[in-house]
């Protein structure tokens, strides 16, 4: 039977550590320094799914565009072109836009006259 070790130096060096951040799981390097990251393109058929979301929120709607097929830099951008374009705020979470309020309508348009494949999902 293994002696318990009585001290943390006794354990040999770092036993847990949240210094190092999130990492690329393509590359294995930090999430900032990842260079494969920002051209890979998110997985899905190349429709972009407009949806008014309410769940989870605090009874707040929110409209989401998921399935976007461009690089993280590009979506960025497109997120923050579609935030202007209904006035109100909004953040890209894990590859989905999500948009303050109910505005499917008008980001279905926005998408279609930007050239993307875009349908209305859910209700």
């Amino acid at each position: 039977m293994a002696k318990k070790a009585s001290s943390f130096a006794s354990l040999g060096g770092l036993v847990y550590s949240t210094d190092s951040g999130r990492h690329c799981p393509g590359c294995g390097k930090p999430v900032d320094e990842c260079v494969c990251a920002n051209t890979v393109l998110p997985q899905g058929d190349g429709i972009a799914r407009v949806r008014r979301e309410s769940k989870g929120r605090g009874g707040k709607t929110v409209t989401t565009v998921a399935g976007v097929p461009l690089p993280l830099e590009e979506l960025k951008a497109l997120a923050g072109t579609l935030k202007r374009r209904c006035g109100t705020g909004g953040a890209l979470k894990e590859g989905v836009i999500e948009i303050q309020g109910d505005h499917v309508e008008l980001l279905l348009a926005e998408l279609i006259r930007l050239g993307f494949k875009a349908k209305k999902s859910g209700g």
